[in-house]
């Protein structure tokens, strides 16, 4: 069969598939995307897949594609990040037949992707991504799709998007956020840039960014004319979005527990899920927040998701008559609503004065007072504190390092030629020298080995002799034999 390409790979594979649950690290598992798929969602993306992992550990592939058959689960795209045309090309081939379509991130923003060189940061790099897709397109049994983000220009934006088409992508997502808006410098995505390479391309385009609830679903397909709309964080904070509704927040976590039952996933991800879903009432139950974090447990997950709704629930059969939601939210926090990201003045004000007046903490950060003086920090730093409660984080105060002769880093304490150990491996073995602060014995390594070696001559030395004698002794006796 010919694999079908651009409106009817839509309208065929992806069954004309209008709402669509992104691609998330860590949170777009198997049962999410079931739970997804029970409340609307017509098509789900895999968490985002390393091409270099997924093609040399078969574990990786167990565990994330191989080990999660489900019919339920379809229709259904892989997404790799990958930089190499070969690599990508191999991992889509050994995931091809578990999914309907392989697409290649374009879009991840994150620090982790600029260190690994894939994602947003390859968006410059056009000649590669066709060499990428092309080849993908030329191999797959599967159709090649992207996902991307969009530059600050619309043009830009546009021929971007046209090369890729043109290179063999067969669907496009559009994040109408650049690669720089991310966190609290997220802001609103650009739709209107979503509109334009919607006009400029001949195949389907899905659009992603701000999208909170089904009236953002129906006005963004509206505006920009695309054939999908797809959501992240709408999604994760309510996965009956895409039904129009605003459950309460124990259905949902108690069906998702449900699925996870059936269907285990690493207990970091369930974790994850019930923060952003109890993401309201944790503002206010902050000692269950700190339960939630500390669990181990599936069971201890379920016991706290237990004790979240009991007490929401006293708090509605205590409620006064004509009681509004508080904080400015839509809903009251027992229900599933929308999380809107602060921005960095809104954040600043959360982890600062006004959550400490309020007695609750921040959530990246906590004012502390030392000596008079207040610092703010960071979770990791707290973590630190506890664990030393007289460390201190000032600059100022860290100890001064000797320095390595050859490249500036710290030496060793104990290295007799005043190097960090790279350095003086490196010197070490070239002059076949010692370093017992390192531990490198180069030398005494060599010298042992020229030892074994003339050890071994000694041993041979009489055999060979030996040898020679009984050899003389059987000519001797070959030639009386012969004489007789």
């Amino acid at each position: 069969m010919p694999k079908l390409r651009g409106e009817a790979f839509w309208r065929e594979t992806l069954r004309s598939a209008h709402y669509v649950v992104a691609p998330m690290v860590d949170q777009s598992e198997l049962a999410w995307r079931l739970l997804s798929r029970r409340h609307g969602a017509q098509l789900c993306y895999t968490p985002m897949l390393h091409a270099q992992v997924f093609l040399r550990d078969a574990n990786y592939r167990r565990e994330n594609l191989y080990g999660e058959a489900c019919p339920e689960d379809r229709p259904l795209i892989v997404q790799f990040c990958a930089n190499d045309p070969e690599v990508f090309v191999q991992a889509a081939l050994l995931a091809q037949d578990y999914c309907d379509a392989i697409d290649l991130n374009l879009g991840c923003p994150q620090m982790i992707a600029k260190r690994g060189h894939y994602g947003a940061f390859l968006q410059e790099e056009w000649d590669l991504l066709q060499r990428m897709i092309l080849l993908a397109n030329e191999k797959l049994s599967v159709p090649i799709t992207c996902k991307i983000r969009v530059f600050p220009e619309i043009d830009k934006t546009v021929k971007y998007a046209q090369m890729l088409e043109k290179a063999g992508c067969q669907l496009l997502t559009v994040h109408g956020r650049t690669k720089e808006q991310k966190g609290p410098l997220a802001g609103v995505a650009s739709w209107e840039h979503i509109q334009a390479v919607r006009k400029a391309v001949s195949i389907p385009v899905f659009a992603n960014g701000n999208i909170q609830c089904l009236s953002d679903v129906e006005e963004c397909i509206r505006k920009t004319g695309v054939h999908g709309v797809m959501s992240a964080e709408g999604n994760l904070h309510n996965p009956a979005l895409f039904e129009g509704r605003n459950p309460l927040v124990w259905e949902m976590a108690e069906e998702y527990l449900e699925i996870v039952q059936k269907y285990p996933c690493p207990l970091s991800y369930v974790r994850a899920h019930l923060f952003k879903l109890w993401h309201h009432t944790l503002q206010v139950y902050q000692q269950l927040r700190e339960e939630l974090a500390k669990v181990k447990t599936l069971e201890g997950i379920v016991d706290v998701n237990r004790e979240l709704k009991l007490r929401c629930q006293e708090e509605i059969a205590n409620q006064k008559e004509g009681e509004k939601p508080k904080e400015g939210l839509p809903f009251f926090h027992w229900i599933c609503q929308p999380y809107v990201r602060p921005g960095p003045k809104e954040r600043c004000k959360e982890n600062g004065a006004i959550g400490t007046e309020k007695g609750v903490r921040g959530k990246r950060a906590l004012e502390e007072e030392e000596d008079g003086n207040s610092e703010l920090l960071s979770k990791n730093k707290q973590k630190k504190k506890l664990r030393n409660p007289n460390k201190s984080f000032d600059p100022s105060l860290k100890p001064k390092y000797a320095k390595c002769d050859q490249c500036g880093n710290p030496k060793g304490n104990k290295c007799v030629f005043n190097m960090c150990r790279g350095c003086c491996k490196k010197r070490a073995f070239k002059e076949t020298a010692d370093c017992p602060g390192h531990g490198l014995l180069f030398k005494t390594k060599y010298e042992k080995s020229l030892s074994w070696q003339s050890s071994q001559r000694v041993i041979q030395t009489p055999e060979l002799s030996q040898r020679g004698a009984v050899d003389v002794g059987e000519t001797a006796a070959l030639e009386e034999a012969g004489d007789s």
